[in-house]
């Protein structure tokens, strides 16, 4: 952590959604309480359904809250904003924009100069691993160069948080492992504060500098698992023999899935 003053903060988060077949209400969030703070990547695991995502698209502004508040730098989230960037599983990216153009649509949003707004882009596409495919469509891109310019994009508009949803889900094992350790490398570069989403315990233990495991619906903070291994030596070669990586993994593990059996025994 940069700083002791917290750039997100979630106080007394309660969510209810109607049920789209029977119409009764469902009961997601329960008295969520969490506070992210600069340059952390924290992680968010737990059972299907336990509102992991609900959680993500409140925060992202999408999903409007009446109990509980969430707020960004000390301000209170009431829909979507430039403090906070997402990146969805699925690759929001303008098909009908070249990389370059993709990345830099946020700049070109708040009318920042060429000049300046195509140095920004270059750094981007650069810490990235897109350098070359600056003209590319993502027609012409693979499923992991859709995301890492998905990234890019998010991370070119400067936002305080970053918020990820899934993000490597859709992509083979194999371009699964690089963009977790591209992402580790990303997060040490810039420092940004991100909060990740995932169904992967080992994901979340590789890159998490803290894991929240979320309780079975209504999804509580059950437990919070510190991962105690600097950034640097984050990478799957070393981690595979890392005895706090292991450990910390199993026991986010053995937390998830002992919320998996009471979903099952309801």
């Amino acid at each position: 952590m940069n700083s002791m003053t917290p750039k997100l903060v979630v106080e007394g988060l309660t969510h209810y959604y109607p049920d789209e077949y029977t119409g009764e209400s469902v009961h997601a969030l329960e008295d969520i309480n969490l506070e992210l703070y600069e340059g952390e990547l924290v992680s968010v695991v737990g059972p299907s359904g336990c509102g992991k995502s609900t959680l993500l698209n409140i925060l992202a502004g999408l999903l409007p809250y009446k109990i509980g508040t969430a707020s960004v730098d000390g301000n209170v989230i009431h829909g979507p904003g430039p403090d906070r960037g997402v990146v969805f599983q699925e690759h929001a990216i303008l098909p009908w924009r070249t990389v370059a153009k993709n990345i830099g649509h946020g700049l070109e949003i708040r009318k920042v100069p060429q000049a300046e707004r195509e140095k920004r882009v270059q750094e981007f596409i650069d810490l990235v691993g897109l350098t070359g495919f600056e003209e590319k469509f993502p027609h012409e891109l693979s499923g992991g160069m859709k995301q890492r310019c998905q990234v890019a994009r998010t991370l070119c508009a400067d936002p305080v948080v970053m918020l990820m949803d899934e993000p490597f889900a859709a992509v083979d094992a194999q371009t699964r492992i690089t963009l977790q350790e591209e992402l580790n490398r990303i997060a040490m570069a810039t420092h940004k504060t991100i909060l990740f989403i995932t169904h992967s315990v080992e994901e979340a233990a590789f890159l998490a500098d803290r894991c929240l495991v979320f309780s079975a619906r209504p999804g509580r903070l059950k437990e919070i698992v510190e991962i105690g291994i600097p950034r640097e030596q984050r990478n799957w070669t070393a981690m595979n023999d890392n005895a706090i990586f292991i450990a910390a993994r199993d026991r986010i593990l053995a937390s998830v899935r002992e919320e998996v059996s009471i979903a099952v025994e309801e």
